[in-house]
């Protein structure tokens, strides 16, 4: 629910827990803040800006991703193999543009990952490149939807 919401606009703890309470959901500014810390920390949701007043510091928080739980109809695998022989050369071209400008700074992302020298065989790399790529999809999902 909040991933849900902070898609959407940037807002601060205070401003999540007033949506959520419209919604309907009651918990307290505490827990509300807890949870975006847990989402921040699992890199979901980033802070993206600060903001000075009051003698204090505001955070703004922002989803990077959009969490979805659908299922498409069977009736749909066509147009979606479709859909994605049309944009894989593109997906491709990006996956190249990374791996050829960026691949130092990959390996230095999966060396820290890595929580010792035995597990190079895990998927490390991949996942440093669809969090990009999911990353980046996000961002132009909402720029699309901001020029609507």
């Amino acid at each position: 629910m909040i991933l849900d919401i902070l898609v959407d606009e940037t807002l601060t703890a205070t401003d999540v827990h007033e949506r959520l309470d419209d919604r309907g959901i009651d918990r307290t500014e505490n827990t509300v803040r807890h949870h975006i810390n847990e989402l921040r920390d699992a890199g979901l949701v980033d802070v993206v800006r600060f903001e000075e007043g009051r003698g204090g510091t505001t955070k703004y928080y922002g989803a990077n991703t959009i969490v979805l739980s659908y299922s498409l109809p069977d009736e749909a695998d066509a147009a979606v193999e479709e859909m994605v022989n049309a944009v894989q050369p593109l997906i491709e071209d990006a996956l190249t543009t990374l791996t050829d400008n960026y691949a130092d700074v990959i390996d230095d992302i999966t060396l820290d990952m890595q929580p010792c020298e035995h597990c190079r065989t895990q998927k490390y790399e991949t996942y440093v490149l669809l969090t990009v790529l999911r990353h980046a999809s996000v961002r132009a999902h909402q720029k699309g939807d901001q020029l609507r």
